[in-house]
């Protein structure tokens, strides 16, 4: 009897496949950070070294040292939630290890887009001996407290910056009406009912197919490791986290926003509105599938800062873009050395262990 190995033409269909998967998971990220970080210098009103003499001239450094700093805290912070989940579905690594599957989650992610959560949830399943999708479950619910958090601090950010988003949608006639219009279209909701209807129906027709069985195991697992959040030991101190772990974040940017004096001066005429524009749409950016953020983060920030730059002489679009090429370089630079920290440690852990 051949293998599958053995037949062309199943080879070849698993190969293309394969790559096809890859090219979807990999290549379309990056294309979207090329092509947006294209958008964003193709402008021959940019000059490369007037940026460079902006950051050289205006930059305090120790500002950026501290977004750093805070930065680093967050996610130190986010490890320890993460362990609290983990410990009531019996799962007890140390916090270091979270920590590090923390720190490498976001190299991983600079080069793989999406693959880090895959790979800290592998590392921490397969050094606890735990059910993968268990601890991948528990992520989902620590990613869903991070979206849900976003969007809290989406609505209450209209309360002090309304006034500006409202007036700065305005500009392009009936972008607000649109929006709303395809809200409401009954072909969206149409669709999106149709879709859920025949995913119950097959579920319910074909409950013995492999595939569904298949299906049901993994959302047992992933449900176990979601649902510990609401019965879990420890939810205080969990909230207590979530808050210290975005307050950490906003703190990074309110330290970012005040190394450059016309950001500064922006914080200081507009305050908690200029604040919380800038932070809400650069984590909303976060979410478009790229390489670390490169390309779409940019593009928020000169948003939420062209909102507010109308009182403000000289803080033109280039001055927004240099100010947000630092910052993402910065982090960039800081992701890269993580991960070179984090993979070292984890080697030397193995090391030291044989």
């Amino acid at each position: 009897m051949k293998s599958n190995t053995d037949t062309p033409g199943l080879s070849s269909k698993a190969a293309k496949r394969r790559f096809g998967s890859y090219l979807l998971k990999y290549g379309v990220p990056l294309v979207i950070s090329v092509g947006l970080c294209w958008l964003l210098f193709h402008n021959e009103d940019l000059n490369p070294a007037r940026m460079w003499e902006i950051i050289r001239t205006e930059c305090d450094f120790s500002w950026i040292a501290l977004n750093i700093l805070f930065g680093l805290l967050a996610q130190a912070f986010r490890a320890a939630r993460w362990q609290i989940q983990l410990r009531a579905l019996d799962i007890r690594p140390g916090f270091w290890q979270l920590l590090l599957s923390i720190l490498g989650t976001y190299s991983v992610n600079l080069v793989f887009p999406r693959l880090g959560e895959v790979w800290r949830t592998g590392y921490i399943a397969n050094r606890e001996k735990a059910p993968f999708t268990t601890v991948f479950g528990s992520m989902v619910a620590d990613r869903l407290a991070d979206t849900l958090t976003v969007l809290i601090l989406l609505l209450l950010t209209f309360i002090p910056a309304g006034t500006q988003l409202k007036a700065y949608l305005g500009q392009d006639g009936g972008m607000v009406t649109r929006l709303f219009d395809l809200l409401g279209s009954p072909v969206l909701w149409g669709g999106v009912t149709a879709t859920l209807i025949i995913c119950v129906w097959v579920f319910i027709r074909f409950p013995e197919h492999k595939i569904i069985v298949r299906l049901r195991k993994i959302w047992a697992g992933l449900w176990e490791g979601f649902a510990v959040v609401v019965k879990m030991r420890g939810k205080g101190l969990w909230l207590c986290y979530t808050v210290l772990l975005w307050g950490s974040y906003i703190v990074a940017l309110y330290c970012a926003l005040r190394s450059f004096p016309l950001t500064a001066e922006m914080m200081s005429r507009h305050g908690l509105a200029a604040l919380a524009v800038c932070f809400v749409f650069t984590s909303i950016s976060m979410g478009v599938p790229s390489n670390g953020g490169i390309g779409p983060y940019q593009w928020a920030m000169i948003f939420g800062i062209a909102l507010f730059s109308a009182d403000i002489p000289g803080l033109t679009r280039e001055y927004a873009l240099t100010f947000a090429n630092l910052l993402m370089g910065v982090q960039t630079l800081v992701l890269i050395v993580q991960g070179l920290f984090t993979f070292g440690c984890i080697a030397l852990t193995k090391r030291h262990k044989n």
